[in-house]
């Protein structure tokens, strides 16, 4: 077991990580590269990212010794419906000198697999988007949110970045003086929390600044909210009791009521030390006394994990996540 390897890769809208474990819980190599979701990026795109973080993990290894692999991705169900962008993957896996196959996951249940072993639980992630799954057997079973920005994502990073840009344009049509969050997302969309001397004026170039702009960029406002909860606002401390609220509410939608499984927490918002971590884990812990709550992890490891527990030499999947994750 201590030369049989697999390698899992995380990959997303702005980093691929590769990692390359034995089974009994060694790291032996490790890649990182550019983003690589095939969504925003192309699979093409993707495909060179995932060619380049896996040649640095395998950089001091026999690809030989590696006999499984799982990616877990950003968009898997666009690659996975994409026959060109399928072969572009295959290519990038042949080029880095693997032989043995792989696993294509959401990115869902690779975070939900960084958090726990447990075959049967509940993922909430939250960063840029929001998604929550009930997991059953590790495959992803009901689905809530991930509807994207446009339809959905509540309580994610994009919408606590659209909700104080909206906030900050209600104080501005109210003739109200901007209180610290709305100066601060002026500033950063305008460069100065100045005021025209007709306040439309200042509100039609907001808009116009964001409008001018990808939608998702609005997600980059996010940790100003967080900041400003952080500091004890009152207009960001409401945002954050609102997008917890959502969140909360995307999990009982799929989650029964009496469910004891875990639930996984992941994405940047729910996995730092943040006011909205911190109000989404009351939320759920009213609603599931009994639940154990989890924070996702590294989920290049998870993602090892998940190609090793399909081999045969793997007798107990429980204690090797155990060995993996004490490494990590």
């Amino acid at each position: 077991m201590s030369d049989t390897v697999v390698v899992g890769l995380d990959i997303g809208g702005t980093s691929t990580r590769a990692t390359a474990l034995t089974l009994t819980g060694r790291r032996v190599g490790t890649g990182r590269a550019g983003g690589g979701n095939p969504t925003s990026h192309g699979a093409q795109r993707a495909a060179v990212e995932l060619l380049t973080a896996l040649r640095a993990a395998l950089a001091d290894l026999d690809p030989a010794r590696v006999v499984a692999g799982t990616i877990g991705l950003a968009g898997a169900a666009r690659l996975l419906a994409d026959p060109a962008g399928r072969a572009a993957f295959d290519r990038a896996w042949h080029d880095a000198g693997l032989r043995c196959p792989y696993a294509v996951h959401g990115d869902a249940l690779v975070a939900y697999a960084s958090g726990t072993a447990a075959l049967d639980g509940t993922v909430l992630v939250a960063g840029t988007g929001a998604i929550t799954a009930q997991v059953h057997e590790l495959r992803l079973d009901r689905i809530a949110d991930g509807h994207g920005w446009l339809l959905g994502d509540a309580g994610s990073g994009f919408w606590l970045g659209r909700e104080a840009v909206r906030r900050l344009l209600a104080d501005l049509d109210a003739g109200r003086a901007p209180g610290a969050l709305a100066t601060t997302v002026l500033t950063e969309l305008l460069g100065s929390a100045d005021i025209a001397a007709h306040p439309r004026d200042t509100v039609d170039a907001t808009i116009q600044v964001v409008t001018r702009r990808p939608p998702i960029e609005l997600a980059r406002l996010a940790p100003l909210v967080v900041d400003a909860a952080t500091d004890g606002d009152p207009v960001a401390t409401a945002l954050i009791s609102e997008a917890a609220a959502h969140l909360a509410d995307s999990v009982s939608r799929i989650r029964p009521a009496d469910a004891v499984t875990p639930v996984v927490l992941g994405g940047g918002l729910l996995t730092a030390n943040t006011p909205l971590a911190a109000a989404v884990r009351a939320e759920i812990a009213r609603q599931w006394p009994d639940t154990p709550l989890c924070t996702a992890g590294d989920g290049a490891v998870a993602a090892a994990w998940l190609a090793a527990r399909e081999l045969p030499e793997v007798t107990d999947p429980a204690a090797l996540h155990a060995r993996l994750f004490a490494t990590t």
